[in-house]
């Protein structure tokens, strides 16, 4: 069975694990990744670090597909949208306390797990022993 990325659920609660904490929450942002609206004049090799403290910002949302927000830079109004894949990781800037992110791939199609297999695929009721007491159960490596 195929699963959403887990990416946007660990951001909003690192986000406020964060802030509950009393510290500042920095993101890190692949500012060449599709989609990204960030001033690229503050750009470093390709990233960008973001304050996203509720006092530096408005109008933040974080959804499963993007944080975007309203700051400034410089002075200057500014809309910034992230979304998700972009986010390479997020921590208090004060203790250096989060996460950092591996890049995601695109889902393979649903298969079984290697080594695991289903001793009885057609019955919805738990194997039993000859005896006819429950089986423990087993896994078994395929090579």
């Amino acid at each position: 069975m195929s699963m959403t990325s887990n990416r946007p659920y660990l951001i909003r609660a690192f986000y406020e694990w964060i802030i509950d904490n009393d510290c500042t929450p920095y993101v890190v942002v692949d500012a060449l990744c599709s989609e990204v609206s960030v001033p690229q004049d503050f750009v470093t090799d390709g990233q960008i670090v973001l304050n996203i403290a509720p006092r530096a910002i408005t109008e933040l949302e974080m959804d499963n597909a993007a944080v975007s927000f309203n700051t400034r830079f410089g002075g200057v109004p500014t809309s910034i949208y992230l979304p998700m894949k972009a986010i390479m990781g997020i921590y208090a800037r004060e203790n250096g306390q989060g996460m950092v992110f591996q890049e995601e791939r695109s889902p393979e199609p649903a298969q079984s797990p290697v080594g695991v297999v289903d001793s009885n695929p057609d019955s919805d009721k738990p194997p039993t022993s000859p005896g006819g007491g429950r089986k423990k159960p087993s896994l078994k490596i395929i090579k």
